[in-house]
Parts: structure tokens; C-alpha cells; sequence
């Protein structure tokens, strides 16, 4: 390691001056990242010095919106990476997918982190956000376990991430303390994952007449915990993917990362657990009796949803992982999201109150708002991953 990486400022300039460092970010990517934050920076601001009414369409009649469907809800499933490879490389001794699990956890971290951002700003009085914690204990309420879950997660992801962060900067004694709590806090973290996974969709079990009896069920939570662990195989596999072409000259020096194996590993896992999502998703509909609301409209999205962005991602991991087929596999991955981020718009807005004359569409303010917090998180991962040991297979 020369001079100019090891002192602080080389850290965070990436060994050259700050002038040379700003010149490197004189590109397109950059400067698209800079207008929507010129943009979304100050709307944010907006709305939370006018309030919800001003910057939002928001309502009595429709309370949640964008921030929590999109931001709130999909940021958590997608964010579930972190757990299910955590689970499988330290519970279940799938080793050979140990050198994506940094990311996996970076990518968790970063998730629930700007989750929580998205959730302050919907919430009316966001300054009482520590409320359940520390002051107001409503054990009775679904909401109350949720709160819990999540900050106490988001916690035990920031200590997992914290190794990577301690090697960065030479701190090798704090570093060695984690090592001893780190398979305790694996495990405290699945568990507390099962936990809110399942929550979330327990929320809206509160709402039977609320929700279109197509996407309400009496195992919503069911389905929004195997659907996260399919939006966490998902998400390893694009994310593994995209950073292994875009950063692979941070992935060290040592063994090279064979991420298409690991791509074909978690692929056939994501087979199976899509398969058995479609599966609970029929059953679920075989239980209501709702098999004739196919032939409408609102079948038809949920055919789109089910069918499209569940089963077909399904045969595709499996066909995939069968022949050897990564492009396949990668394909399916994206739609897979997709079907994980529309499930979760679906029951919280586009279902949700689905008999009112006038349906909830987001501002353009909540829109902007939404992008800037997904942009401050893909600029964030970007910062991280450049300059600490997150990619390689010698990232423990």
C-alpha cells in the first residue's frame, strides 16, 4: 500500500488530490446523478417544510402512497439479500457463495437505511419516528413489532457491514471484536428478518375490505416472506452481476470471483422458491373462492403480476441453472424484481382502496422524491464499493 492510500484523504480520493478526484466526475453518469439531486434535494426540503398536503396527493381516504409502497415496502424486500445469504453461507454451508455475501449485506444495509429515509418522509410528524422505541410501547399493534424489527436489523446490518469498514481504515482492534459477535449477529439478523418480512404483510390484514380480493388473503404474510427471500436471490444475482462489470478492478487481487457459477447456484434456489410462491399465490386464491375475478380487469393484472413477473421468471431460473444458461438467468432475475417491486404497489395503492371513486396517483413531488432517494443510495453503494473490500473472493 503506497503513501497516497494510506493516509485519510488518499482513502476518500482514491490516492489522487481532490482536484483530480472532482475532474473524474466530470462525465455523464455524474452529472445525471447531480441534476436529479439538484432536482429531488430541494422538493424533499419542501415537504418537510410545508408538509404532506403541500408536496403530495395524499389523503384521509388514502394515507399511504409512493414513499411507502415503493420506498418503504420494496426497498425492505429487495433489501433481503443481506438475510437469505447470510443464511445460506453461514447456516446452511453454501460456501462457494461467500464472496457475494459483502455485497449482499452492503446492499441489505443500504436498502433498509434509505427505506427508513422514505418512511421519514411520509410521515406526518417524522421527529416522533423513535416513538415505539423508547417511549410509546404498543405491544399489541403489528406496527409496534415491525418498528422493532427494523431498527434492530438495521442495526445488526450496520455491524456486519462494519468489518469492511474497520479493514478499509487499518483498525484491526475493533475489527477482531466483531469477528467474535459476528456469527451471533448472523443469526439475530434471520431471525429478526423473518420477523418484519412477514409483518409487513400483517399490516394489511387489518384491511380485508380495503384490498382487492385478489391480493387479499389471510396468509398475506405468507406470501410477503417467501417473496422477499425471491426478491433477495433476485437482487444478489443482478447486483453481483452489474458490479462485477462495472467495479472489477475492485475486486482485489487474489482469486477471481466466479460470478456467473454463483449467479447458476442462486438460480436454481430462486426456482424453487418462485415456484412455491405461484403455488401459495393459487392457493390463496383457491381458499377465497375469487377464481372467476380472473376475467376482469383487475384479473388481468394479476395475471400480469402472478403469471408474468412470478412463474415465468420461475421456469426461467430453472431453465437457466439447467442448461448453463447465465444470460437466462440474469433475465429472469430482472423480471423477478419487477414482479416483487408491482406485488408490493399492487396491495399497498393499486389495490388498496380499489372501490373509491377516485384512485390515489402520486405527485410529481413524490415521484421526484422517490428517484433522489434511489439515486442517494446508488451513489452511496458506488462510493462505498470503490474504496473498501466489498467485491472479491478474499472479502471475508
Amino acid at each position: 500500500m503506497n503513501e497516497a492510500t494510506t493516509t485519510l484523504a488518499g482513502r476518500l480520493f482514491l490516492g489522487t488530490g481532490w482536484k483530480a478526484y472532482a475532474r473524474r466526475h466530470l462525465n455523464a453518469v455524474d452529472l445525471t446523478f447531480a441534476l436529479i439531486l439538484a432536482i429531488g434535494i430541494p422538493v424533499i426540503v419542501y415537504r418537510f417544510a410545508f408538509g404532506l398536503g403541500a408536496a403530495t396527493h395524499l389523503s384521509q381516504a388514502t394515507p399511504w402512497g409512493l414513499w411507502i409502497g415503493f420506498d418503504m415496502l420494496c426497498g425492505v424486500a429487495l433489501a433481503a439479500g443481506g438475510y437469505t445469504l447470510a443464511a445460506a453461507v453461514y447456516m446452511f454451508g453454501f460456501r462457494e457463495l461467500k464472496p457475494v455475501v459483502r455485497a449482499a449485506i452492503l446492499t441489505g444495509f443500504l436498502g433498509y437505511v434509505f427505506a427508513v429515509i422514505g418512511l421519514l418522509c411520509d410521515l406526518g410528524q417524522p421527529w416522533r419516528i423513535p416513538y415505539p422505541i423508547v417511549y410509546s410501547w404498543g405491544t399489541t399493534s403489528v406496527m409496534f413489532e415491525v418498528g422493532w424489527c427494523v431498527a434492530l436489523y438495521t442495526t445488526v446490518l450496520a455491524l456486519e457491514f462494519l468489518p469492511a469498514f474497520f479493514e478499509w481504515m487499518g483498525w484491526k482492534v475493533p475489527l477482531r471484536a466483531l469477528h467474535r459477535i459476528e456469527l451471533g449477529a448472523i443469526v439475530l439478523g434471520i431471525v429478526l428478518s423473518t420477523l418484519h418480512q412477514s409483518s409487513l404483510g400483517a399490516l394489511f390484514l387489518m384491511a380485508p375490505g380495503k384490498i382487492h380480493p385478489l391480493w387479499y388473503s389471510p396468509y398475506i404474510p405468507v406470501f410477503f416472506f417467501v417473496s422477499s427471500i425471491a426478491a433477495g436471490l433476485a437482487m444478489v444475482i443482478f447486483e453481483s452481476g452489474v458490479s462485477h462489470k462495472i467495479f472489477h478492478d475492485r475486486a482485489g487481487s487474489g482469486r477471481p470471483v466466479d460470478v456467473d457459477r454463483i449467479a447458476l447456484t442462486l438460480g436454481r434456489a430462486a426456482a424453487i422458491v418462485l415456484f412455491a410462491y405461484v403455488f401459495l399465490r393459487l392457493q390463496g386464491l383457491a381458499e377465497s373462492g375469487t377464481w372467476a375475478m380472473l376475467a376482469t380487469g383487475w384479473g388481468a393484472l394479476w395475471l400480469v403480476e402472478v403469471g408474468g413477473l412470478f412463474l415465468v421468471p420461475s421456469l426461467m431460473f430453472a431453465y437457466g441453472s439447467r442448461t448453463r444458461n447465465v444470460k437466462a438467468v440474469r433475465i429472469a432475475a430482472v423480471l423477478a424484481v419487477l414482479g416483487v417491486v408491482l406485488n408490493r404497489v399492487d396491495v399497498s395503492i393499486i389495490a388498496f382502496n380499489w372501490k373509491q371513486p377516485f384512485q390515489y396517483v402520486p405527485s410529481v413531488m413524490e415521484v421526484i422524491g422517490s428517484i433522489t432517494i434511489v439515486t442517494l443510495g446508488v451513489m452511496t453503494f458506488r462510493w462505498i464499493v470503490n474504496r473498501m473490500p466489498i467485491l472479491g473472493a478474499d472479502a471475508r
